[in-house]
């Protein structure tokens, strides 16, 4: 049985995108992106809301050559997986193993759970995993920055509990912590 596993990289009052859009303040440094290469790595298929699938499908085609190891192999990470994309508005996806899903669909999450693990990006579409009782393990990544609203990390109207799995701490402020349901 595979694990379900949400990961989200937000500012410290809980948003991953502030009240503009903007989430330049998110970028990891290669600390932290090492560790999320680490969490990724086991995924084989990455279950994408679209503007996460459009954020992320640079990496498709991305040069990566004299570019820091983490991205190379963040690139090698996102090229070998499978992706779902779900969106209603998408006329078609541009990236391999990747394809175009109208409606989140609980059943065929819940068989491709059965079979290896999954990663879920996007909060929209987490919200709906979370509703769906299907997120096992949470990974926030904390930045040392206030954005005072935007899009939440975390789905309102889900009550959920949770158990704390590890934490850890980077040079640069951020703090991941690990949650299982």
């Amino acid at each position: 049985m595979g694990r379900l596993t949400y990961t989200a990289i937000a500012s410290l009052d809980g948003y991953v995108a502030d009240a503009d859009g903007r989430f330049d303040w998110s970028a990891p440094d290669e600390e932290v992106h090492a560790f999320v290469n680490d969490l990724e790595r086991p995924v084989r298929t990455q279950l994408l809301g679209r503007r996460m699938y459009e954020v992320l499908s640079v990496w498709e085609t991305m040069d990566v050559e004299g570019e820091p190891d983490v991205m190379r192999d963040f690139a090698e990470i996102w090229r070998g997986s499978d992706k779902v994309v779900y969106s209603r508005t998408l006329e078609s996806v541009a990236t391999a193993r990747t394809r175009l899903a109208r409606e989140f669909d609980v059943e065929e999450v819940r068989t491709l759970k059965a079979r290896h693990d999954l990663g879920i990006g996007g909060p929209e579409l987490a919200a709906q995993a979370f509703a769906a009782g299907l997120v096992d393990d949470i990974h926030l990544f904390l930045c040392p920055v206030i954005v005072g609203g935007g899009t939440p990390a975390l789905p309102p109207g889900v009550r959920l509990q949770l158990e704390l799995q590890g934490e850890r701490r980077f040079a640069g402020g951020v703090v991941q912590l690990h949650y299982r349901s």
